[in-house]
């Protein structure tokens, strides 16, 4: 039964949107106002798609990890384990201005500058344990072959 409501659901939402996609392209080009007032359902339409489909990714996830108490754990210490590493990140980053190329002041002192240098340090401290992780299953492949 649930397969066939979700096989309808999707039908009806596939139909509407190539009516909405119809809609704007049988319009000339020529005549913007009438494209505007075709794409804003359009991309209206998309946009709830969009949040609806993220938001039953999220509680199907949520729920299968309710479901698995031992899943639970070790996501639960992952985002323990991220959220040190965004800690010492912060506290690695600098607030000091940023500067282009042409020593122009890009961002000034203070908070903003501190978030990016937080983040750039975190990618940097992402990418240098996923390096190591990948070539140590590179290294545990060549050893098993």
């Amino acid at each position: 039964m649930n397969n066939k409501i979700l096989t309808l659901l999707v039908a009806l939402i596939s139909i509407i949107g190539i009516g909405m996609y119809i809609n704007v392209s049988v319009i000339d080009e020529e005549n913007v106002e009438a494209i505007s007032n075709a794409v804003s359902p359009l991309v209206g339409y998309s946009l709830w798609l969009f949040i609806g489909v993220v938001a039953v990714a999220i509680l199907a996830s949520l729920w299968g990890l309710f479901k698995n108490p031992a899943a639970l754990k070790k996501t639960l210490l992952g985002l323990l384990v991220l959220g040190v590493l965004f800690v010492v990140s912060y506290f690695a980053s600098s607030d000091g201005q940023v500067m282009g190329a042409d020593n122009n002041v890009l961002a000034e002192q203070g908070s903003v500058s501190k978030w990016v240098g937080t983040g750039i340090t975190y990618s940097i401290i992402l990418g240098a344990f996923a390096s190591v992780f990948f070539v140590w299953d590179i290294l545990k492949g060549i050893v098993k072959s």
